[in-house]
Order: C-alpha cells, then sequence, then structure tokens
C-alpha cells in the first residue's frame, strides 16, 4: 500500500483480516462454472417445483426433470404429489438406460424431501449411483436446473397469454414446451440436446404454433356418410409414444364429438394464426394456411361448452384417444386410496367440522323397536369456469 504520510508506524498486510469486516459484509461464494461431462449419463441434473399450486386438468400439481449433463436433453413428468418423485425417476433410469445401452453415473439434486427418501437412497446405493445434493439454501449450486427450469416456466406462461388457454393447462404447455427446448441448438455448441441424445438430427417440419386452431379429423366410427366429417379443436401438443398431435375438443357439429375432451391423432390441418380460446375467428380469411381446408363465408364462434356428467375415457381406434379427468369416487374406501386422498380427507375433516359447529345431531339413546338409518358420504370434484379443479367437496347424508 502506498505511503501518503497522513499514519506513522501503520503497516498492513495482505493476510490480515479484520473479524468485524468479515462478519459485517460476509456474502455467498460465487460457483465456478464446471467442464461438462463427455458422455451421456455421466451425469443427472433434476429437480421439483410447481407453478403455485395451479392443477392441470387431471389433478397434476408438481413437475419434476430430468437433464443430462452432456447433451442438455431434458425429460419432464407431472406429479400428483412429491412421493411420486421415487417411481418417476426409477421409470426414466429404466427407460434411458434401456434406450442408450448405458448407465446413470451420478445424479444432483438439491435437499428437497423428495430426493431424500430411504427408497431413493437405497436405489442408488444398489445400482451404484452418486447421489450428489447442493448445501443448504445454495440452489444456484445446482445451477442447471434452475436455469433449464427457469426458461421452461418462462416459456409456458407465454405459451398460456399468447393462446388465451385457460392455467389448467400448463402441463400439456410444459411438456410441449420440453419437447421444442430439446430440439433447439445450445448456443455453446450449435448443436441440438436431441441430436446428442439421439444420435442423429431432428426433422422440425411437423412442429406448430401451441393453441392455435385445428380442423381435426373425424374417426372412421364417429364419421357419417351425410354432415361434417371434422371439428374444431385447439392443438395442445405431440402425442408421447406416437407419431400424432394432441388436440382439445373446442366445437363439434351434431355432438360428434364431446367439447373439453382431449384427443390424439395425426389427420389435422391447422389455422396457425388463430387462437380459438382467445379470439372470434374467421376460418375462410385464414383458408391459405391449408391447401385441404374447407371454404367458408360465415364467421364462427368457438365456445368451449362443459357437460356436467362424470365421463370415462373412450377409444375410438388406435389413431384417437382420450384422457379425462377421473369420475368422483363412490365410497369412502375409493375418496381415501385414490391418488387425491389428501383432498379428500381435507374435505371429509372440513364436512364433520361444520357438522358439529352447527350442532347438526345430538347423540341420544335408541327407542326400543327402533332401526337406525344408515348414511353415506358423497363425493364431488367442484370446477371452475375453465374446467379446472376448484375444490373437493365432501357431504355425509341419510339414506
Amino acid at each position: 500500500m502506498k505511503e501518503i504520510g497522513l499514519l506513522r508506524n501503520v503497516t498492513t498486510s495482505d493476510h490480515d483480516k479484520c473479524e468485524i469486516c468479515v462478519e459485517s459484509k460476509s456474502t455467498k461464494k460465487s460457483c465456478k462454472s464446471v467442464q461438462r461431462e463427455s458422455e451421456l449419463l455421466e451425469l443427472i441434473h433434476s429437480d421439483l417445483g410447481d407453478l403455485k399450486n395451479n392443477l392441470t386438468r387431471g389433478g397434476k400439481r408438481f413437475y419434476i426433470t430430468f437433464i443430462d449433463d452432456f447433451s442438455r436433453y431434458r425429460v419432464v413428468y407431472l406429479l400428483r404429489s412429491k412421493d411420486e418423485a421415487f417411481d418417476v425417476f426409477q421409470k426414466y433410469k429404466f427407460e434411458v438406460e434401456n434406450q442408450l445401452n448405458k448407465k446413470i453415473k451420478r445424479l444432483r439434486s438439491d435437499r428437497g424431501g423428495e430426493y431424500e427418501l430411504t427408497l431413493f437412497n437405497e436405489l442408488c446405493e444398489q445400482h451404484g449411483i452418486i447421489h450428489e445434493t447442493t448445501p443448504p439454501y445454495s440452489p444456484e449450486s445446482n445451477g442447471v436446473t434452475e436455469r433449464k427450469n427457469k426458461t421452461l416456466k418462462n416459456m409456458v406462461n407465454a405459451m398460456l397469454i399468447s393462446s388465451g388457454a385457460p392455467l389448467n393447462l400448463w402441463g400439456e404447455a410444459m411438456l410441449s414446451a420440453c419437447h421444442i427446448q430439446n430440439r433447439i441448438p445450445y448456443k455453446k455448441t450449435g448443436i441440438t440436446p436431441y441430436e446428442l441424445w439421439k444420435g442423429y438430427a431432428p426433422n422440425l417440419s411437423y412442429l406448430k404454433v401451441w393453441g392455435c386452431l385445428a380442423n381435426v379429423l373425424l374417426s372412421k366410427p364417429k364419421r357419417k356418410k351425410l354432415g361434417p366429417k371434422n371439428f374444431d379443436g385447439m392443438f395442445i401438443g405431440y402425442a408421447q409414444h406416437s407419431v400424432a398431435y394432441r388436440f382439445l375438443v373446442t366445437r363439434s357439429d351434431n355432438n360428434a364429438m364431446e367439447p373439453n375432451t382431449i384427443v390424439e391423432t395425426k389427420n389435422a390441418e391447422f389455422f396457425e394464426h388463430v387462437f380459438p380460446l382467445k379470439t372470434h375467428v374467421d376460418k375462410s380469411s385464414h383458408a391459405s394456411s391449408s391447401s385441404h381446408a374447407h371454404e367458408s363465408d360465415d364467421n364462427v364462434e368457438i365456445e368451449l361448452r362443459r357437460s356436467k356428467r362424470a365421463r370415462k375415457a373412450t377409444d375410438f381406434g388406435n389413431d384417437f384417444f382420450t384422457f379425462l379427468i377421473d369420475d368422483d369416487p363412490l365410497t369412502y374406501k375409493e375418496a381415501v386410496s385414490s391418488p387425491d386422498a389428501p383432498f379428500w380427507k381435507e374435505a371429509i375433516n372440513n364436512e364433520l367440522e361444520s357438522i358439529l359447529s352447527n350442532h347438526t345431531w345430538e347423540l341420544v339413546d335408541l327407542p326400543p323397536g327402533a332401526k337406525p338409518i344408515g348414511c353415506k358420504w358423497i363425493f364431488k370434484r367442484k370446477l371452475k369456469p375453465d374446467g379446472s379443479i376448484d375444490k373437493f367437496k365432501a357431504r355425509l347424508v341419510a339414506k
């Protein structure tokens, strides 16, 4: 240090540290960049998150991601509860190891309780997988998943806003966003994660604008000789294990298809500048989007109608599938053993508390010769106008 003559007999040393300064100015240590792995499955990054308790159409609340460090190829699973994390990791492990003929060497995650399960650690130990965990309260130590998940969530939000889709479609949007991200070149290498993962470049010609209008061909059993052979749907994603698209039915003439159901098929014509849940559309003005689109001079208003009855999944053939929310449980046993058991139990407790606080009944001795009346539980999912689950209701009624 240069002496300026103001203080005498004062010496400084780079080795001396002021304890007060250290105590008052302490900051987190920066995370230095590390070298990426050079082989697939050498290191898998994982993280679990949610979107502020917004449920998907099927009642999924959480999502979990697995990212290969070398390729940056990502897989996303939707979960009802955090307890499912072990099952999906096991599923992911078996699938990728079989497909790539390699073994997962290391798994890196935060210290979330879903990763600290005994079964989780036993599985890693059994297969020689080193489970690395980040220090407490330091998400930056798991920076790969933190950055990728932030990008994923921002993309999902943009897709929902631009298409006018309800929030309960965030799961479909996230799976589609992940599908696209795997096919975008990584800025540092110029190569797509898909190519590093699969060994060949992806074909992008089939990609469509998420949330756009599609005119979908009815399956053969639903088609009639006279009348419309198509229905209007909103494009919401790509089928996972088949060459097909996923559509939300928005309008169907002659009630050939139930509105608000989800269908998978490859037979559709797309209007990629029209968003049925955001605007009123005139399909004739967008006929140039497809050489096979039918012509019309009438404005077509898309209305999303919802059935008031519980529905079950229906199979319309190899190219058509519908995926609907589970039926409401019919018995107490069904409710407490279903995947939504925590919500039903909470609803049951609320009903019992209401009965007690309102003095609905009082306990008395049964008169001689009288027979008691039985009771049963009624369970019902209450839905919001956009079709998402509002709350779980339970009622105890006399038979």
